[in-house]
């Protein structure tokens, strides 16, 4: 069984500034999104379980290459990676482009996962527009999954019900996070990352050309403005006095 993880580089949001409400990223590291990681440790899961092999999916711009070593380490077999400077900050429609043609591109791809949305973004696209574009069907807010021959069981975690579905594959699937725990891994895991096979294809080898203009316009990006209340406490019973003023706890 081939199983294809789309993985995203993003930054490390425990790292990012926040300067006159806006996002600083002046030397914050990249990383792959934690939800990513819930869909690699899945597919890891199902390898371990049934054979098979995992394939790392990425697209961006050069820098993908050293992040991806995280999903070589965590048991991801090989590495597909489109590499352009056009994808750099790319929206979703584009990116799901891009991911759908390096699919159609690979062979005999039994599963694709995704995570049910990005760590920067978390805007739940890019899955569903694959699936669109490769005309395939999917399941969404994957909570648990069990892959038997030529089909897959699903528990679907919704607002007020769990629903099971089973899908014929190949399908796309997202993931929750709370599907798993993805694995640390060890030293020695990561010094064997390197040694992985890596494919590096540019957006003309999948002859996908992008347009000139993003579809998609961020007008901004600001954190929410608090007040703080600068409320001065000389002692604990003061402090749980001002707690209780203002309903955050109860004696």
């Amino acid at each position: 069984m081939n199983i294809v993880v789309a993985l995203k580089q993003v930054p490390d949001l425990q790292q990012i500034r926040i300067r006159n409400r806006q996002p600083v990223f002046d030397d914050v590291p990249l990383t792959l999104g934690n939800i990513d990681k819930n869909a690699l440790e899945a597919a890891v899961l199902i390898k371990e379980a049934q054979g098979g092999k995992v394939i790392a999916l990425s697209a961006g711009d050069e820098n993908v290459e050293d992040t991806i070593k995280e999903a070589l380490a965590a048991g991801a077999d090989e590495a597909y990676l489109v590499i352009d400077d056009e994808l750099k900050g790319a929206e979703s429609s584009l990116v799901a482009q891009v991911l759908a043609a390096a699919i159609k591109n690979m062979e005999d791809v039994d599963l694709i996962l995704f995570g049910e949305g990005s760590a920067d973004n978390y805007s739940g696209q890019v899955g569903s527009r694959v699936a669109e574009l490769l005309g395939l069907p999917q399941v969404a807010f994957a909570s648990s999954l069990e892959v038997n021959g030529t089909t897959a069981t699903v528990t679907r975690s919704l607002e007020d019900c769990h629903e099971v579905v089973e899908v014929s594959l190949p399908a796309v699937i997202t993931v929750l996070s709370d599907i798993n725990e993805a694995r640390i891994p060890s030293v020695t895991q990561i010094l064997k990352a390197g040694k992985k096979p890596k494919e590096v294809v540019e957006l003309d080898d999948l002859e996908v050309q992008l347009p000139d203009q993003s579809p998609v316009k961020t007008i901004s990006n600001l954190a929410p403005d608090s007040q703080r209340k600068k409320v001065v406490v000389k002692s604990v019973d003061e402090l749980i006095q001002a707690l209780e003023a203002e309903g955050v706890i109860r004696r």
